[in-house]
């Protein structure tokens, strides 16, 4: 992993700073740590002693602040990149915003935009800036992107109630509710979008204006629009960009090598529309590489249509992705090129990237080469379809392919998978679902999805081909976007740490947190009753992967080399990464411009933005499609799990749909409960009995509300007994259920949270 950096402009003495150099080291790195400080000035021994106490001091004194996974930061300084609220106007007329974390961060003021970001924003839009340190100290906010509606705006859906006309929010987090002005046509049920513009009555709900009608909420589709609205989901293309992809032809040979005699293969869900990649294998002919693999990948050539400065070139980095709900896909491109010229079609001329790897008996990769081509897929084949083949149950299309394409594909896999295995990347265990839509856009059902050895294949082909795109790419020293994922943070192993300790298995802070380390610990639970609970814990210690120009590995696949290529029809920074594989390689002139280096670290920065948007509208739709398909369900019991302790309840899993909904602490019992975080479990006060992360409980569905997407679950099954050998829970918040118990709440209050010094405390649900 990549060492935080020491500063460009810093040259500093070996040995131990003063106190102004230190600060100055600080201030010019902007986050950095002990370990980086003690290797920038040479310090070991008696001086990393001295550095620490010095350290100390200073945070003590306030002029040193903690910041992020990095540990340390001058006291008051900002992130190099936040999310930003246009919070007011200064004297001038100049916009000034603050971090929306952090009311007692200062108020920046916002550079003038330049046009090509979009129109100005305005009070109250919510905003991506990079924050900039100027010469007289002092900071300035600079526009990256707006991040869809403002601040300011609700998603919601009409009520009328008498004479008003109200506006109910659809996040289940937001309290705030609108009245809109008599007259506005609209009706009971109408999705729209409004803006706050005032207060009524002191403690009413606030005045609003209708902006836009969206749908109606007993549309089948609605979850998806509410979705697509709640997160500023970019939809649909301009005439101009349309225009463009109308415009584009077939390929031809002229520049491409022919690949349309190799019998390359796509291998995707049934469902899928567009095709990115395809495979092929065979065994090496070569005698210095007995036992040897040829593997290729073939990506659609979208740099060849999507080129830099169009218009279809702006609405995707815009967008950063495509966005797939269980009803629709938002695509990055038009369906002219998602849908048609850019997906390789079976039997269709096609142009591609394509690279072709040399693997060992062992499985290490020899040696790789990308080229340029034209290709022709042999076959268009589902997930199901090959493993079935491979299983012994071949159909009239994969028959004749098994014994030439297909059994060498499975044996390259094989051979590939001993590298796989020596380079022990995570091994967390994951269940995905699938959800049936029907003709009407309603959910018919939700089944586990398979986790076949296909699956597999394809992911490890296409994890080759990506380490393939990065060592290029770093070695012809060309710019370029990195897939990169950071060990976890120290605090997260400790707390790993304390709870495995619950559990009686032994893991020292001191030992590295190393990708085998995890491996071993969920190899060893595996069988056991702790399997669930332990693969949750492991899961939530690990950092996100982000998009970045500054390499650092990427931790969970353990790889030290890593970008994304093989996905350009729906993943923007694939297209980056493929303009730069053309200007490395010299394939042709529509590579890397001057315009995308330049902007590189602003793309990498939207696109992982834009990631985080669709992972959040795809979660929050797929809650209120559940929520829609379990409605008529009220009354009925389930089995679940217990996925999330917090102070406030229980977040349950159930088995039969993966749907989570919330018990609340007060279905739990008269008896107030400690949140115990070091063992992810709510402690009876009076009688020890637990309701620990992982455990199997029955609950009965009380509230399902496709609107917000809510479940409300009251608890069936008894807690689980005391644990006699388990250490005594952290003080932490605890709280009392509705039913008759010791400590009658006083002041005529319901029963709410207390801590040791008696005070009230709320709770939010937190999403991961």
């Amino acid at each position: 992993m990549a060492r935080p950096k020491t500063p460009k402009s810093a040259r500093f003495a070996k040995g131990l700073p003063d106190r102004d150099t230190l600060l100055k080291f600080i201030r010019e790195s902007g986050e950095t740590d002990k370990a980086a400080i003690a290797r920038a000035f040479g310090l070991k021994g008696e001086d990393r002693r001295a550095l620490r106490h010095m350290l100390n001091q200073l945070q003590d004194e306030g002029a040193l602040g903690k910041r992020g996974r990095k540990g340390l930061a001058e006291a008051g300084a900002l992130p190099e990149v936040g999310v930003a609220d246009v919070a007011e106007r200064d004297a001038d007329g100049d916009l000034m915003v603050r971090l929306t974390r952090g009311e007692d961060t200062p108020l920046v003021a916002l550079a003038p935009t330049r046009g090509e970001a979009g129109a100005a924003p305005g009070l109250g839009d919510r905003l991506l800036v990079r924050f900039v340190r100027l010469e007289n100290g002092e900071y300035e906010a600079r526009l990256i992107k707006r991040l869809g509606q403002s601040a300011h705006r609700i998603l919601g859906v009409v009520r009328k109630v008498r004479r008003e006309i109200r506006v109910e929010p659809v996040d289940r987090r937001s309290k705030d509710s609108l009245i809109l002005p008599d007259g506005e046509d609209v009706r009971d049920g109408d999705l729209v979008v409004a803006q706050i513009e005032g207060h009524g009555p002191r403690f009413g709900p606030k005045r609003g204006k209708l902006l836009e009608v969206v749908g109606r909420e007993d549309q089948p589709r609605a979850a998806s629009i509410i979705a697509i609205h709640a997160h500023g989901i970019p939809t649909g293309f301009s005439e101009a960009a349309e225009a463009e992809a109308e415009a584009a032809e077939p390929p031809t040979l002229a520049g491409r090598e022919d690949l349309r005699d190799v019998p390359l293969l796509t291998i995707d869900p049934p469902d899928a529309r567009d095709h990115d990649d395809a495979v092929y294998a065979h065994a090496d002919d070569d005698p210095k590489n007995p036992g040897g693999w040829v593997c290729w990948v073939a990506i659609a050539d979208v740099a060849a249509y999507v080129r830099p400065g169009s218009e279809l070139d702006r609405i995707a980095r815009d967008k950063g992705n495509s966005v797939y709900f269980p009803d629709r896909v938002e695509p990055m491109l038009p369906e002219r090129l998602s849908n048609g010229l850019c997906s390789l079609r079976e039997g269709e001329n096609r142009a591609c990237l394509a690279v072709r790897m040399v693997f060992g008996a062992d499985g290490k990769k020899r040696s790789h080469r990308f080229v340029r081509g034209l290709m022709r897929s042999a076959a268009k084949l589902s997930y199901e379809q090959a493993q079935a083949a491979i299983d012994g149950t071949p159909d009239d299309k994969t028959g004749p392919l098994l014994e030439p394409v297909l059994k060498p594909l499975w044996a390259a896999y094989a051979c590939l998978k001993k590298g796989r295995d020596a380079r022990s990347p995570l091994a967390i265990a994951s269940l995905e679902r699938k959800v049936h839509i029907d003709e009407m856009g309603r959910i018919d059902s939700i089944l586990p999805r398979a986790a076949l050895e296909a699956h597999s294949l394809i992911e490890e082909f296409m994890i080759q081909a990506n380490v393939c795109a990065a060592e290029t790419l770093e070695e012809k020293r060309t710019p370029l976007i990195y897939r990169i994922h950071d060990q976890p943070s120290q605090e997260k192993v400790f707390a790993l740490v304390d709870f495995l300790g619950t559990l009686g298995m032994p893991w020292t802070k001191g030992e590295p947190p190393t990708t085998h380390r995890f491996n071993r610990l969920l190899a060893e639970t595996r069988d056991g009753p702790n399997a669930d609970i332990v693969n949750e814990v492991v899961l939530r210690t690990q950092m996100q992967a982000i998009y970045s120009t500054e390499n650092i590995g990427h931790y969970g696949l353990n790889l030290a080399k890593y970008a994304h290529f093989t996905s350009p029809i729906r993943r923007y920074a694939d297209l980056i990464v493929h303009r730069a594989l053309i200007t490395a390689l010299k394939l042709g002139t529509d590579g890397l411009t001057e315009r995308d280096i330049s902007q590189m670290k602003g793309t990498a920065e939207i696109i992982t933005f834009a990631e985080r948007r669709a992972m959040a509208a795809e979660r929050d739709a797929m809650d209120r499609y559940i929520a829609g398909f379990l409605a008529d369900r009220v009354g009925a019991e389930f089995e679940g799990r217990i996925t999330g302790v917090t102070r406030f309840g229980l977040f349950v899993r159930l088995a039969e749909t993966g749907a989570d909904g919330l018990v609340p602490v007060s279905k739990l019992g008269g008896e107030f409960f400690i949140h115990d975080d070091r063992a992810h479990a709510l402690v009876g006060e009076r009688s020890g009995a637990r309701w620990p992360l992982g455990m199997t409980v029955r609950v009965r569905l009380e509230e399902a509300t496709p609107i917000t997407g809510g479940l409300l679950f009251e608890m069936l099954s008894e807690p689980a007994p005391p644990d006699k050998n388990a250490p005594a829970p952290r003080l932490g918040a605890r709280r009392r259920g509705d039913r008759p118990g010791p400590g009658k709440a006083r002041s005529g209050r319901p029963p709410g949270i207390r801590t040791g010094r008696k005070q009230k405390m709320g709770g939010k649900k937190k999403r991961r």
